[in-house]
């Protein structure tokens, strides 16, 4: 691939000037060339939040790529994956695609492959890359195309870090940066015209169309074809232009040529009767177009015979869009998710350069979320009586959406209105769920818009997704709240106050469901000199399982204040679960602190093992007798376990959710935690506590429940 100007130099250059540096473009379109991908994608970790930003994008439109603009971090994605995992994530074909990422698959249903891969360089992770290929790419990528995708994203990770250091956070635009692809050097004139000339003397039509699907070229044969002057055509997309064009199926052609780099062909008929046949042939700079009448079945796989009829259709790509944004929705957990997913992708996706969403709540209409407009402006509305008289206060208690043109059209139905946001048109959807008015959404754009009966069509439709969502996650919440509320009152409030010795505890719900779960620990100060700690897992993350955590814990801190072995402990509570029933099955790690011997005493229920930090740095795991999980059966038996626990020392109690990861082994996963033990200063146990958290995964969801409880004997 020809390099541009812009491209000569390979060194990141040191960022602009200023509390802000620009991404240098060279970041990916050194990458591209490298590769030999046809399309690159960065993404950027945006500060302080759990949202991935993309920052540059080469070899498709913006439009195409507006769906994945913003990606939150719990989004089921390649991008995503790769950076939870820190592992380059690869789809060889359209049926892995579809398989591993159903919403990928369903918004691109094209034949491509992909490449996604963290933006890391051995310490944080600053983002993500995405890479796609043709379908002629072989299966796997070479040797050489995984070294340049790892070079390329440890030196996009130095240059973050080193900006990052100097104070320069990068600056992520709120359009991302569309990199041209690189010509060829600039043609001889006499070439060009005699280029030109054949291209006019043709028989045939040709034209050419850039990446964003805009005539940039048609030669007097092909406009003749296609009935109208070049004028008319030159910087327009042929699909908005002729009406007998509109057709999602002939932009959705155009986007398959795009995204797979391969030739497509199709027909269409132009009133009254002539057929003509279109062919596709794309490559990194744009589309070159033939066009010719259309001979009896020469239409080929991908075309139709028919000529489309409707006055005002709904584009491929804004059809893609809502099919995009109703998957995301169904993912969608909570009310904050559902708004923050809304003006995340509506914004970018279909054209509104603002956007609120207001929600019913005590009677009145409050602002939920927004994008586009400022917090000033948002402050003088941020709530809204139900009995005032405003578009958004309508939408809601009539039922009905309107949409205004202009702010003369506005200002007919609201005389005391006043223009204060700038923009040109509005549309006032309503949110409403099986006849229940939720909210509204408002959309306001910064052109004229005429609002055509199909795109009214695609907006009241897509309000309609969204008030189901927030219906949906309204549920979700409240569960959510009556979930964390039992988890509160169940976990111990604060850890007891045992003479000599220091702990610390956390506790962190896994990702989904109800963000509760059966994890529990406990410090229980049974004499003036020693101490019963207790950690356990029941299985499940629902009420059930926190009601049952809470039983156990109540057996477990009764039988430590009776002077009960560590054993006898497990015993007697596995014989209340017996008696109990309950389908559920417990592990366990019970430990004995005795602060005058320096001692400890352990016994475990099938429970992951302690952890020992010795005063002189290492750290190992406590091996014990593994006696059964609780409620398996009640003869179960468990053996102690004594271990010397000296001033200074650290035993480190866990459940498995701060080790157990898909595909990596439990001992290595162990082993690995236990080296971020030693290595991290036990002086301070609340940092020691956070720093052992962090190992367990971020900035991506855990999946399961996460107990830790530190305790560090002192003189």
């Amino acid at each position: 691939m020809a390099r541009g100007p812009g491209d000569a130099v390979r060194d990141v250059p040191d960022g602009g000037s200023g509390p802000h540096a620009e991404l240098p473009v060279s970041l990916l379109a050194d990458l591209v060339r490298d590769t030999g991908a046809s399309v690159g994608m960065v993404y950027v970790l945006a500060p302080g939040e759990r949202l991935l930003r993309l920052a540059l994008v080469s070899g498709v439109s913006r439009r195409i790529a507006a769906p994945w603009a913003r990606i939150p971090m719990n989004t089921a994605i390649p991008v995503v994956d790769a950076i939870r995992e820190r592992r380059l994530i690869w789809l060889g074909s359209q049926e892995e695609t579809a398989h591993r990422y159903p919403r990928l698959g369903l918004v691109l249903p094209y034949d491509f492959m992909l490449a996604a891969a963290p933006i890391a360089d051995g310490g944080p992770v600053w983002g993500g890359v995405v890479l796609l290929w043709p379908v002629w790419h072989p299966p796997e990528l070479s040797p050489a195309e995984r070294e340049a995708i790892g070079a390329g994203c440890a030196r996009a990770a130095r240059f973050l870090q080193r900006e990052a250091d100097r104070g320069h956070p990068p600056e992520i635009p709120d359009v991302p940066h569309l990199l041209t692809a690189p010509h060829a050097e600039d043609a001889d004139p006499l070439q060009a015209m005699a280029a030109l000339a054949f291209a006019e003397r043709l028989p045939v039509g040709c034209c050419a169309l850039d990446l964003d699907g805009r005539l940039t070229y048609i030669n007097p044969a092909g406009a003749e074809l296609v009935g109208a002057g070049a004028a008319a055509l030159l910087g327009n997309r042929p699909w908005e232009v002729l009406l007998w064009l509109h057709d999602p199926l002939f932009e959705d052609r155009y986007r398959a040529a795009v995204v797979s780099r391969r030739p497509i062909t199709f027909t269409a008929t132009r009133p009254p009767d002539t057929r003509l046949s279109f062919r596709l042939y794309p490559n990194d700079t744009g589309i070159s177009v033939h066009i010719t009448p259309a001979a009896d079945g020469s239409a080929g796989p991908h075309a139709t015979a028919a000529a489309p009829s409707p006055a005002e259709p709904v584009g491929a790509a804004a059809l893609y869009h809502l099919t995009h944004v109703a998957a995301a929705l169904a993912e969608a957990a909570g009310v904050k998710d559902v708004v923050e997913l809304a003006a995340d992708q509506i914004v970018p996706a279909f054209g509104p350069a603002a956007l609120a969403l207001l929600m019913l709540q005590d009677g009145r209409l409050r602002i939920a979320g927004h994008r586009g407009y400022g917090g000033e402006l948002i402050s003088r509305f941020e709530t809204a009586s139900l009995t005032s008289d405003t578009p958004a206060v309508r939408a809601v208690s009539t039922g009905k959406a309107s949409f205004y043109r202009s702010f003369a059209d506005l200002q007919r139905d609201y005389p005391p209105a006043r223009h204060q946001d700038d923009m040109a048109s509005w549309a006032f959807l309503p949110l409403i769920v099986s006849g229940r008015p939720v909210g509204s959404l408002v959309l306001a754009y910064d052109a004229p818009r005429a609002f055509p009966p199909a795109e009214r069509a695609l907006l009241t439709s897509l309000a309609g997704l969204i008030a189901l969502a927030l219906d949906r996650a309204r549920l979700y919440d409240a569960k959510h709240s009556l979930a964390h509320t039992l988890q509160n009152a169940l976990l111990p409030r604060s850890l007891g106050n045992v003479p000599g010795l220091d702990a610390a505890a956390r506790y962190r719900p896994a990702s989904h469901g109800l963000d509760i779960g059966g994890d529990f620990y406990d410090l229980i100060r049974r004499t003036p000199t020693s101490a019963i700690a207790a950690i356990g897992d029941v299985q499940g993350h629902n009420t059930t399982a926190a009601a049952l955590m809470g039983q156990v814990r109540t057996a477990v801190h009764a039988h430590a204040t009776s002077g009960a072995s560590p054993g006898d402990i497990l015993a007697r509570t596995n014989g209340l679960l017996a008696d109990l029933n309950p389908g559920l099955f417990v592990s366990c790690l019970i430990v004995h602190l005795d602060l005058a011997r320096h001692s400890a005493q352990l016994a475990t229920a099938g429970h992951p093992p302690a952890l020992l930090r010795h005063p002189d740095g290492r750290a190992e795991p406590v091996t014990a007798p593994a006696g059964l999980l609780l409620g398996i059966t009640p003869e179960a038996d468990y053996a102690t376990v004594d271990i010397p626990l000296p001033s200074g020392s650290v035993l480190a109690l866990y459940t498995d959710g701060l080790v157990e990861r898909p595909g990596v082994d439990i001992d290595d996963a162990i082993a690995a935690v236990t080296d971020r033990l030693a290595a991290t200063p036990p002086e301070d146990l609340d940092a020691l506590a956070d720093a052992l958290l962090g190992h367990a995964g971020h900035p991506t969801p855990n999946p399961d429940d996460i107990a830790l409880l530190l305790v560090r004997p002192h003189q």
